[in-house]
């Protein structure tokens, strides 16, 4: 399991953005995957917020070399869909115990969410390395993960929610930050649309943005 966790995380690390998309019809992940592939990111979180989430998972994984991960992963219910369906790991915007364990018998790399230091302390308590910080923004962005990245130098974080094109680099340019999950790229509206090239250019110009 450690071995699976620290080759996501490598993972992770050199897509930079996780694009966190909520899909109402699960077919639409493909053609999503695809677009993101061709702008450079090979990654993407899909929402388990909507039914048929798991079916979008297996489709995003049908594409190519893409990491795929469930995201809003609440129940251990949800761990077993996602991992069934060939995620290649889960997040939640908090740590439910329960989850991890089942994530773990699972063998399904599970980055649980944390706000405060004290969630970050219980995290480090079930020996977990790498956390979701949400919601990042609201709870202080770049200048609380460099607090917090201070204090818990051994801690990785994938920061989410408020992270936009404005303001990723910030967020990037700290050390312990790993990725950072964001919608912008696979708005709703877009995806509605089914505007996959301006998918794909928004790919390209937020890796050139946190190039440069």
């Amino acid at each position: 399991m450690r071995a699976a966790v620290e080759a996501v995380v490598d993972r992770l690390r050199a897509c930079r953005i996780v694009p966190v998309a909520t899909l109402d019809k699960p077919a639409t992940a493909a053609e999503v995957a695809a677009a993101l592939l061709a702008g450079g990111i090979s990654c993407i979180e899909i929402a388990f917020r909507r039914p048929g989430a798991a079916e979008a998972v297996r489709a995003a994984r049908a594409v190519g070399d893409i990491l795929v991960g469930a995201g809003t992963v609440l129940s251990p219910e949800q761990a077993d869909a996602a991992d069934e369906a060939g995620a290649d790991f889960a997040v939640a915007p908090g740590t439910n115990e329960t989850v991890v364990q089942r994530c773990r018998d699972l063998g399904l790399p599970f980055f649980p969410g944390v706000a405060t230091p004290t969630e970050i302390e219980r995290a480090r308590g079930l020996e977990l390395r790498v956390l979701k910080v949400f919601p990042a923004a609201q709870i202080g962005g770049p200048s609380f993960l460099r607090a917090v990245s201070a204090t818990y130098p051994d801690v990785g974080f994938l920061p989410t929610g408020g992270v936009t094109s404005d303001n990723v680099g910030d967020y990037l340019a700290i050390p312990s930050v790993v990725a950072c999950g964001g919608s912008w790229l696979v708005a709703p509206e877009l995806v509605r649309e089914r505007r996959f090239g301006e998918i794909a250019d928004l790919a390209s110009a937020a890796l050139a943005g946190v190039a440069a």
